[in-house]
């Protein structure tokens, strides 16, 4: 029977809780990691960048309320990858979000593709998302529950037309499948794991001065004829994250501007 008195508002409300995001010092992480602590959470920033990215994006947390933790690690480092998560909660408490962003994109000709450049990119892509889950489940499972969204891309789904980047669609096709695997593996220990595909989006590496014709294609081959911004990936976040989907486990959620409808 339904409950009549659900306050819905509040499916969506994150107080109390702390999160751990990779990749954000910039783009979909950065925005992501602001957006949970603008819904009440603490965000653990973890990032391999030594700009300000990851300051800037604990600035914008702070003058939220919210308590903030920059971290510099690189997601293909077990070790680093489990003191980040002993720091984040011994610092903020227990892990109960965690939002794996890191990644790196570039292209090249299947026939031309030097065996380095496809390990790398598998290496941060697909290996790094393997043991940020693996670090963040071993705290969630002592903790007794959690929700670990990983993100995907819409190029695990599809092919991109024009793009020569093997490595980067597989490697994403694996976060798909490995995030669903995950989910029925901890299903019944209370831990949720979804995946989010984002299409073509207007990060800084997808802004670069040079990339204006090709930012061009990306929008006309898109149904509503333009980019996400990185805010459209928050909304998407919170529900993942929140009590909003907690009957949700295993999903993809593609948020591609209709690019895989047609």
């Amino acid at each position: 029977m339904a409950d009549l008195t659900l306050n819905a508002p509040a499916l969506f409300d994150l107080s109390g809780r702390v999160a751990l995001v990779t990749g954000a010092g910039s783009g979909i992480g950065q925005r992501i990691a602001i957006g949970l602590a603008q819904c009440g959470a603490d965000v653990a920033c973890l990032d391999r960048r030594e700009d300000d990215g990851l300051a800037e994006t604990a600035g914008h947390i702070d003058a939220v309320g919210r308590k903030a933790l920059t971290i510099t690690a690189d997601v293909t480092d077990k070790g680093s990858l489990a003191d980040a998560v002993a720091k984040t909660e011994a610092d903020l408490g227990p892990l109960g979000i965690a939002v794996n962003a890191a990644g790196i994109a570039n292209a090249n000709p299947a026939e031309e593709m030097e065996e380095e450049q496809y390990q790398t990119l598998m290496d941060i892509n697909l290996k790094g998302v393997f043991l940020s889950c693996q670090a963040e489940a071993r705290a969630m499972l002592q903790n007794g529950k959690g929700s670990i969204i990983n993100i995907a891309s819409m190029s695990g789904v599809i092919v991109n037309r024009g793009l020569k980047q093997l490595h980067y669609n597989a490697s994403k096709a694996g976060v798909i499948h490995m995030s669903k695997s995950m989910a029925m593996e901890w299903v019944d220990r209370q831990i949720r794991v979804n995946s989010i595909s984002p299409g073509y989006t207007a990060t800084p590496m997808n802004t670069r001065p040079e990339m204006v014709h090709q930012t061009r294609e990306f929008e006309s081959q898109t149904p509503m004829q333009r980019m996400a911004t990185v805010d459209e990936m928050v909304g998407p976040a919170i529900f993942l994250a929140s009590d909003a989907s907690s009957y949700c486990t295993g999903v993809d959620l593609l948020v591609d501007g209709g690019f895989c409808c047609w």
